[in-house]
């Protein structure tokens, strides 16, 4: 199977921006109002360890079935963006597990697995670097 084209560096911003506004819905509905629930009904507040294991378990539910049941998120659809592999073969979801995983450092040491993609030789994000992934045009 042949690889689609590669949409550029921008675009892929771009969908990352509207994908962080799409995951501000799925946060409140998913995360804030259980926990406000759990606040006003007991009094009950969680550590902050299990508030963070709550939002990348919440986070990875999302991602990781939007890219496993046709490779885009909504955002992606949107922009008409696609996850695949490096072959153009739809990703197991052993490298979707470990995409996400890898995407949370990338993005949280100030960005430097977005930085790569200005020096990597097909303008690819470290994250999807490491997982052997890639977005792509929607074929």
């Amino acid at each position: 199977m042949t690889a689609a084209p590669l949409p550029g560096i921008r675009r892929r911003l771009a969908s990352l921006l509207y994908e962080s506004l799409l995951l501000l819905g799925v946060w409140a509905a998913t995360f804030m109002l259980p926990h406000l629930a759990l606040g006003l009904a007991f009094g009950v507040a969680l550590p902050g360890p299990a508030l963070l294991l709550h939002v990348f378990a919440v986070f990875g539910i999302y991602f990781i079935w939007y890219w496993n049941h046709g490779g885009q998120t909504l955002a992606m659809q949107t922009w008409k963006l696609q996850l695949r592999m490096a072959d153009g073969s739809k990703p197991p979801l052993s490298r979707l597990l470990l995409r996400y995983a890898v995407s949370w450092p990338s993005l949280l040491l100030f960005g430097a697995g977005l930085l790569w993609a200005f020096f990597d030789r097909e303008r690819q994000f470290l994250h999807d670097r490491l997982a052997g992934t890639r977005i792509e045009f929607k074929r």
